[in-house]
């Protein structure tokens, strides 16, 4: 049985696992069929540490890696778990601007690449960005190690005791601990114009993987599925909870929802998912492939549950996938500085799963802040705070961190939301996503909810426009669903809306629906597709207020809500 209060260091939980079921399978790799087993994987790991300890990698190294979603990828990890370095993971979608500042502003000593990997040089890039970009004089030469080829290996015979072991030494955090010393730097874009460094130890994501593992009652005879990118915090958080649980998974190097079924009954994965676009995924490849074959069976036969986050959860959605993919549709609440918040269970009923993120996973304390800084009751509205063995350590950015925790303690997250008198959580927008109309706070997300329910509307953004008038006006941005009709050929409906939906439509369907007039969008915008971005697929509103609000404070007309 895992017992938290023991291990907390991912080292120790590797081997806590190879000890007790080494021999058990770890890893399928989904694009070549090959397993491992929980023991390969550790002895791997050991042999690569000792291959980069001769590198010059150690406790404190900071470790700057930018791979491909691989076993080879975990198992480099691993590696550097076991030496104690700092690891700062990078999602490959990043290019020279992005990865140049991360490199200075980590002041990172290493960098692991793919060397050529989807036709682009990611080794050629690392070595022009190279301490060209200063951070606060922190920035230093950054030695490029192509592992295109394989991972270095050596002898594990040499390798020193781990960090925190008897006699180890824990690095360069000098008095902290092993499992309090900072061992991950992610990077997560936010409000301010550079990403935001982000500071975690061991311990604060085993945490996030331990709460996962018990809101989903993961258990051996599971086979989950790594499909995301395993760059972003929630690889190596699922890793942990296979580690805790002991179950295996199938590795995907890229997702595709029909290859991805066809790769998961194979493998009989009981356990995918990764972000509200991928149930969409494996809804539209069911209906796909029950079109090609009538009376096809379920598209995952053993699949007990799907699950994931980073974005909202339309009910429409969850209903809809889950009567298609005959499974759970579990949804939940973290984020680059808290991974793992709240989740839904499987025992949770239809309308908690559909309407809300579940409640706080064991160890994380969730509360509703006012804007005056006091509690809010149950179903008040206010910002949601966290506090935890999961919150994040700190920013890399003092002035940051500073700002980002209450007098209480408790982590800002920035998102509004309410708790219900279940213990249930409910999201309900971002505290930046709110657009203010004449001195009133609208959220965005409680008017895309009412968009998405009318049939002409497949997806919707709603952003705030500058207006002389009102500050903000309300505009929705909606690709039509196919029995919709069709947008223009320039693919823009200007403030009336467009050949399959008007604004006096959609208005018409919302003040039906009981929202407030003040809230009612006075434009509407159609367009083929929304600008998506990151490893969830999220919205790009940004792109959607540069397209539609050009015009600056240009008159809308006084529209509905005025």
């Amino acid at each position: 049985m895992f017992e938290a209060a023991r291990i907390r260091t991912l080292w120790e939980l590797v081997e806590y696992r190879a000890r007790a079921s080494g021999g058990a399978p770890m890893f399928f790799d989904g694009d070549g069929g090959r397993g491992v087993t929980f023991g390969a994987v550790r002895d791997a790991a050991l042999r690569v540490a000792a291959g980069f300890r001769e590198l010059g990698i150690g406790a404190g190294t900071r470790v700057m890696w930018q791979l491909p979603t691989r076993i080879e990828t975990v198992i480099a990890s691993l590696a550097l778990a076991r030496l104690g370095a700092v690891q700062i993971p990078v999602l490959h979608l990043h290019r020279a601007r992005e990865v140049g500042f991360i490199l200075a502003e980590s002041a990172a000593e290493f960098a692991l690449v793919p060397g050529v990997w989807r036709g682009f040089d990611y080794a050629e890039m690392v070595r022009g960005v190279a301490g060209r970009h200063g951070a606060g004089g922190r920035a230093r030469a950054v030695r490029v190690v192509d592992i295109g080829a394989g991972l270095p290996e050596g002898d594990p015979g040499a390798l020193p005791s781990p960090p925190g072991a008897a006699n180890g030494a824990d690095g360069a955090d000098g008095a902290d601990p092993a499992h309090a010393a900072t061992r991950w730097i992610y990077y997560t874009s936010g409000t301010t114009a550079a990403p935001k460094g982000v500071e975690h130890t061991d311990a604060s994501l085993i945490a996030g993987g331990a709460g996962l593992a018990g809101a989903l009652g993961m258990a051996a005879d599971d086979v989950g599925s790594i499909a995301f990118p395993y760059a972003h915090i929630a690889g190596p958080d699922y890793v942990i909870a296979m580690l805790i649980s002991g179950f295996p998974a199938v590795v995907l190097e890229a997702f595709d929802a029909d290859r991805a079924a066809e790769v998961y009954r194979r493998h009989g994965v009981t356990m995918a998912g990764g972000s509200t676009a991928f149930y969409q995924a494996f809804h539209d490849a069911s209906r796909r492939r029950r079109a090609a074959a009538p009376g096809a069976g379920p598209l995952i036969p053993s699949l007990r549950l799907l699950s994931g986050g980073g974005a909202p959860l339309p009910p429409e959605l969850y209903r809809a996938a889950g009567r298609e993919l005959d499974c759970a549709i579990v949804h939940g609440y973290g984020m680059t500085e808290c991974p793992m918040i709240a989740m839904g269970t499987p025992y949770d009923s239809d309308e908690q799963l559909a309407h809300t993120v579940g409640r706080p996973v064991a160890g994380a304390r969730v509360r509703i802040v006012r804007a005056d800084g006091s509690e809010a009751a149950n179903g008040e509205t206010g910002e949601v705070a966290v506090a935890g063995p999961m919150v994040f350590r700190r920013y890399t950015d003092p002035a940051l961190t500073a700002g980002a925790f209450g007098p209480d303690g408790f982590f800002r997250t920035g998102d509004l939301g309410h708790l219900r008198a279940d213990g249930h959580l409910v999201l309900t927008g971002r505290l930046k996503d709110i657009i203010i109309r004449k001195g009133e706070n609208i959220s965005a997300q409680e008017i895309e909810d009412l968009v998405r329910t009318h049939p002409a509307v497949a997806e919707v953004a709603v952003v705030g426009l500058p207006d002389r008038e009102r500050g903000e006006r309300v505009c929705a941005v909606v690709t039509l669903a196919e029995t919709g009709g069709r947008a223009g050929a320039d693919g823009k409906a200007g403030v009336g809306g467009g050949p399959g939906l008007t604004l006096a439509e959609l208005t018409a369907h919302l003040r039906a629906a009981g929202l407030m007039t003040q809230k009612l969008p006075e434009q509407l915008e159609i367009t083929d597709e929304l600008p998506r971005g990151g490893p969830l697929n999220k919205v790009l509103k940004a792109q959607l207020r540069a397209r539609y609000g050009g015009g600056g404070g240009r008159d809308a007309g006084p529209g509905p809500g005025a």
